[in-house]
């Protein structure tokens, strides 16, 4: 049994015992959280596509632990100009632990 739900306007393909690393979640580390936002639900080859979402469907995940993504650093330069600006960027991010697809 699988999931596909949505969070931080990105997808994700869950089964049971997943570990996942999202964007930061307003939830403290040990407690769980219920994503409501499922697009689509395979119970065993029965598949259950929503319109956008699947009616009474949910994921449940315990929060692991929050953390900072690894830095991304952007360079801009304009030649000849004497432009140029260094900028770098971590964001910020919540491991969750999925326990439970609800169908």
């Amino acid at each position: 049994m699988y999931a596909v739900l949505e969070t931080g306007s990105k997808q994700y393909r869950v089964t049971a015992g997943d570990t996942l690393e999202i964007e930061r979640l307003p939830v403290d580390a040990g407690q769980s959280f219920t994503f409501d936002r499922v697009l689509l639900v395979n119970n065993d080859g029965k598949i259950t596509v929503g319109a956008p979402t699947v009616a009474g469907a949910g994921v449940v995940a315990d929060v692991v632990s929050h953390i900072r993504g690894e830095k991304k650093v952007t360079f801009k330069m304009k030649r000849r100009k004497g432009y140029h600006k260094k900028i770098g960027h971590r964001q910020e991010l919540t491991i969750v632990k999925i326990t439970e697809i609800k169908a």
